[in-house]
């Protein structure tokens, strides 16, 4: 009898806890959002810790004939992030040219732009206001909403997560997070 109280009580405590948590309102703001932002976070780690291990050496190598370098790859990435926000209305910083997906080819470069760029998508995304998430836009050549506008941009950044990942591997250099 003494266990079943106990276990009752426990139960009647998980249960008052359980309905208070479930009375909470929910969080504030879009979920399409909410899931780009912790998207973004684990892209960014990925595209960063792929790129520190990626010897410099590597950087120039490309495919084939034709087909982008690592640093370009990154390059175009990184650039991708400011023209695709820009759609929000928000101001390409001075300095951010399309040439730099051609020039920058240092490792810390590379990863200093990716950085920036991601920074620069981050706090974009996180300043529109709510009401902006359902505006029509432009990507692309496509309209669709600011949402629909994050769906893109982290398909583009995810294509080419895969592109890199197939790159180290072909180079025999494998993904750290894979490692783990």
């Amino acid at each position: 009898m003494r266990q079943f109280s106990t276990v009752l009580i426990l139960l009647l405590a998980s249960w008052g806890s359980l309905t208070r948590v479930q009375a909470q309102p929910p969080a504030r703001g879009s979920a399409v959002r909410e899931a780009f932002l912790a998207d973004l976070n684990d892209l960014e780690k990925k595209l960063t810790s792929l790129a520190e291990a990626i010897p410099q050496d590597k950087f120039g190598w490309r495919p084939a004939k034709g087909v982008r370098s690592f640093s370009e790859v990154y390059m175009h990435t990184a650039l991708s992030n400011y023209y695709f926000v820009s759609a929000f209305g928000a101001k390409i910083p001075a300095g951010i040219s399309d040439s730099a997906e051609k020039t920058v080819t240092q490792k810390a470069k590379v990863i200093e732009a990716l950085k920036a760029s991601m920074t620069f998508v981050r706090q974009t995304v996180t300043n529109l206001p709510e009401a902006d998430l359902h505006k029509m836009t432009r990507m692309e050549g496509l309209e669709t909403t600011y949402e629909g506008s994050l769906i893109a941009i982290a398909g583009h950044m995810h294509e080419h997560l895969g592109q890199l990942i197939a790159y180290a591997r072909t180079n025999g250099i494998v993904p750290p997070w894979s490692r783990e």
